[in-house]
């Protein structure tokens, strides 16, 4: 793992493809290569696959960042990982989810919008605060794309709870209704506001003109 590291940092660089036959060659006769590779994400390496990055293919990798240095003298060779998350838990996961991204609401082939890419579900893990400063690594449906946007992301649930008591009765009545169907229909309205909101600035300016 050390060395792949290494390698990938002198000969790959940060922010370019790489691929598995490519890191084989340089590591010929090593065992378990890619995985010694890939238990670098233990150590906050981020290498991403056409999962994470879809302008990759099958074969490519991309090495986006790297991490702890794990070279250094006294680093641990290994982190203690997570339990795998089995078939099983991850269908009642999802299905408990609502069978759709948990953070942008898309649902399973539903395509992002402008693009044809078909969205696909996975299970993120996502430190909660839980009370306190008592946080919990707790599982949550995530598509591909919010959930490599999310790695870092700490949910406050003193917080969420601290909002929804400052709400007036009737606020609180309105959300109770979106809760129980764990839906909530956008106005044409809302819905141009979040879509001018993610336009650059010069098609902002078009958008301000057109209201006059």
């Amino acid at each position: 793992m050390k060395r792949v590291a290494l390698w990938l940092l002198a000969e790959v660089g940060e922010g370019n493809e790489f691929t598995k036959e490519q890191m084989r060659s340089v590591f010929p006769g090593v065992s378990q290569i890619d995985r010694r590779m890939r238990d670098l994400r233990s150590f906050g390496w981020r290498i991403d696959t056409n999962r994470e990055d879809p302008t990759l293919t099958a074969a490519q990798q991309r090495f986006v960042s790297s991490g702890q240095p794990v070279w250094e003298k006294g680093m641990a060779s290994r982190v203690a990982s997570a339990s795998a998350i089995g078939a099983v838990q991850r269908r009642e996961i999802i299905s408990n989810d609502g069978n759709m991204c948990r953070s942008c609401g898309i649902t399973p082939g539903q395509f992002y919008a402008g693009t044809f890419e078909g969205a696909q579900l996975d299970i993120a893990r996502r430190n909660v605060i839980v009370s306190g400063e008592q946080t919990e690594m707790q599982l949550v449906t995530e598509c591909n794309r919010c959930r490599v946007g999310a790695k870092n992301l700490v949910a406050d649930v003193p917080a969420v709870v601290d909002r929804v008591n400052a709400l007036s009765p009737d606020e609180r009545e309105l959300l109770a209704g979106w809760i129980a169907a764990d839906e909530r229909v956008f106005s044409p309205a809302e819905r141009a506001w979040a879509e001018y909101r993610a336009l650059p600035e010069d098609a902002r300016a078009v958008v301000r003109t057109s209201l006059g």
